[in-house]
């Protein structure tokens, strides 16, 4: 599996599955699968945009004969142990480390209480209108770190991230892009990574990139402020040996990406990737690391006119919270960011927002990565290499002191017969929301606490459908258990406190935890507290069903653009109003 990490729109459309997933999809259509009958096809702005994928079975794998990955060269080939039937599909993680199939994307609009308004499916081949040369997006159902989703800068668009590959594809996710061909990845075949976005109409476009090359994409920002649109990208790149080739290094990390204007079958082969910024440990004093993979970013967020990135998986470098400096290199021979000469510090106060891609010296790129360097951890944040306690996702800035960043917690699923619970999960400290406060005399973030209760962190919860007992193939309960955060939104409401939503992340016994149906919840904080408040706590606020997963949250599309006052309404006020379908800050769904 990856670690992760002419417009056409079409309301959901739940996919043919093998029978055992039919009554429970079948019930997921009924709730999830048409619009109301006032719908006028528009997203209404204030509202919650949910990222979703729905597993169906490729009809392709014979546990026991079916070779892995698809096409491989014999030396190379493991075989099957599971066919395609869903949840056991993905103990084929357990021989076969870049498993993972191709599903549909689902937009899943509702309020900020929870209560469904529409769905709206992406484009892909599975629809009798989409051909092989069409316009069309799935993700890799079990990558947990994809389908990020982000407001544009100016927010009249979404915008996030995956494949041009067809729906039910194996392997797609650790395949190498077109033109970045690394020799020594066993995964064969080429597929592009996408990136995409969603208008408040519900209109789609999509531009190709050879950028994340074995590996994935995870989340985008469409900077549409100014003459010329381009994206922020963020995600993984490489599925090979060390030394990797240089393209793989250059399309790594952070991304900069012009957005064309053309559908996907009519668009030229982007070229090389284009790097918008990059990190080595070697600016800490470390000793190099494998060139790349310091950069093996998740969480994207841009705010003050800056651009800031999370790193919270992998073995290499250093899981925290980065920032892009614009503000130019110090004369020194190891040309390190004026804002961070020694690899941490703070952003400028006139900075601005990258305008174009990083130069940088090809040359170097073998020994050096892309240098050089103009990115900084935030000062405050971890610096220690290889984390077993730091594990940061999305990121969220209420203000210019406060941040919440999401802790997607370890991972570990050691389990306890005896309790119920996985221990490791449940005695996490740091999992789930933690509230940053910027020390204004010293200059240096500072963890304040962190937001748990409610997560019920290490807790097994059923799924209707999902199997009950121990998955034979890791001797653990098929259950999942919330194990921390992904990807999360915010707002700040008018009685000084904020109101924030997630995406949970998981642990269980399946054989990829990435495919477990997790969980959206939402917790309201008082912004001004430096210590815990007593009584907060997550509420559950959706669940994914019986072969779905959830990714990503954030605004629908023209949130915040005048004439939407949406700001001048707190979430208290719209939950009031949420029940009977009605915006609560007075307007239409087109913000008029």
């Amino acid at each position: 599996m990856t670690d992760r990490d002419t417009p056409t729109s079409n309301f959901a459309r739940l996919p043919i599955v093998q029978p055992a997933l039919a009554a429970a999809l079948a019930l997921a259509a009924l709730t999830h699968g048409a619009a109301r009958a006032d719908d006028d096809g528009a997203f209404r702005p204030g509202n919650l945009l949910v990222s979703r994928s729905v597993y169906q079975d490729p009809g392709t794998l014979t546990a026991g004969t079916t070779q892995l990955p698809p096409n491989c060269v014999p030396a190379n080939c493991v075989t099957a142990n599971a066919s395609g039937a869903y949840p056991t599909v993905f103990n084929n993680d357990i021989v076969d480390a870049s498993f993972g199939i191709t599903s549909k994307i689902f937009l899943d609009e509702l309020t900020r209480s929870g209560d469904f308004v529409r769905s709206l499916e992406v484009p892909n081949s599975m629809q009798r209108h989409v051909g092989p040369s069409a316009d069309q997006m799935v993700t890799s159902f079990s990558s947990k770190s994809e389908l990020a989703l982000n407001l544009s800068t100016d927010k009249r668009v979404v915008s996030f991230m995956g494949y041009l590959a067809p729906v039910g594809a194996v392997d797609v996710s650790n395949t190498n892009t077109p033109f970045v061909v690394d020799a020594t990845n066993l995964v064969p075949g080429t597929a592009y990574r996408v990136a995409a976005t969603v208008d408040t109409r519900g209109h789609f476009s999509f531009t190709k990139t050879d950028a994340y090359s074995g590996n994935n994409g995870r989340a985008a920002i469409l900077n549409d402020s100014g003459p010329t649109s381009f994206f922020y990208l963020a995600g993984n790149a490489g599925n090979g040996s060390d030394p990797q080739p240089a393209g793989v290094i250059e399309g790594a990390g952070a991304q900069f990406l012009g957005q064309a204007h053309l559908p996907l079958g009519a668009q030229l082969d982007p070229g090389t990737p284009t790097p918008l910024a990059s990190f080595n440990v070697t600016q800490l004093g470390d000793a190099a690391d494998k060139v790349g993979k310091d950069t093996n970013f998740r969480g994207l967020t841009v705010f003050n006119n800056v651009v800031y990135y999370t790193k919270g998986s992998g073995g290499n470098g250093v899981n925290t919270v980065y920032f892009v400096d614009t503000s130019g290199h110090d004369s020194t021979a190891k040309m390190n960011p004026l804002a961070c000469p020694a690899g941490v510090g703070l952003p400028s106060a006139s900075a601005t927002l990258p305008a174009a891609p990083l130069v940088y010296d090809a040359g170097q790129v073998p020994t050096k990565g892309v240098f050089p360097y103009n990115m900084c951890i935030l000062n405050g944040f971890p610096t220690a290499l290889k984390s077993k306690t730091a594990f940061p996702f999305g990121l969220w800035f209420a203000n210019a002191t406060t941040v919440y960043v999401a802790d997607e917690g370890n991972g570990t699923t050691t389990f306890d017969a005896a309790s119920n619970t996985y221990k490791a999960a449940a005695a996490q400290t740091t999992a789930g929301l933690q509230k940053w406060v910027f020390d204004t005399t010293n200059k240096v973030w500072k963890l304040v606490y962190t937001l748990s209760a409610g997560l019920d962190l290490g807790a097994p919860y059923t799924v209707a459908g999902y199997p009950t007992g121990n998955n034979p193939a890791t001797g653990l309960p098929w259950s999942p258990a919330t194990d921390g955060l992904r990807n999360l939104t915010g707002h700040v409401n008018r009685d000084g406190t904020v109101t924030i939503w997630a995406i949970t992340s998981t642990v269980s016994g399946n054989g990829d935890t990435g495919a477990d149906p997790n969980k959206l919840v939402k917790i309201t904080d008082t912004l001004a507290a430096a210590v815990l408040p007593a009584g907060e706590r997550f509420a559950t606020i959706r669940t994914a069903r019986l072969a779905e997963v959830l990714r990503g949250v954030s605004f629908t599309p023209g949130t915040g653009v005048p004439p939407d006052r949406d700001a001048d309404h707190d979430d208290h006020d719209r939950d009031r109003h949420d029940h009977d379908g009605h915006d609560g800050d007075g307007h239409d769904r087109d913000g008029r």
